[in-house]
């Protein structure tokens, strides 16, 4: 994403050193990363979405969906 060949990126089970370098360049940049329910992503969370932005909620729902159709994959909503 940070050389502009991709407009968006999902992963399942990613460790916070796969992450911590990649979502500071994506928010620094003025993109957007999050979980699947729109939460704020934390580094060692079990699905993480980085985006330009502009197309974040429609690669949110994909993203949502397509776990959703595999049950080991999808990740548990956050309790409140």
């Amino acid at each position: 994403m940070a050389a502009g060949r991709f407009d968006g990126f999902w992963e399942f089970g990613l460790k916070r050193w796969d992450t911590a370098a990649g979502v500071l360049l994506v928010e620094e940049a003025g993109g957007k990363t999050t979980d699947f329910h729109d939460k704020p992503y934390h580094l060692g969370g079990p699905v993480v979405l980085a985006t330009n932005g502009l197309i974040h909620e429609e690669m949110r729902v994909v993203a949502l969906e397509l776990s959703r159709r595999d049950p080991a994959s999808a990740p548990q909503r956050p309790k409140s």
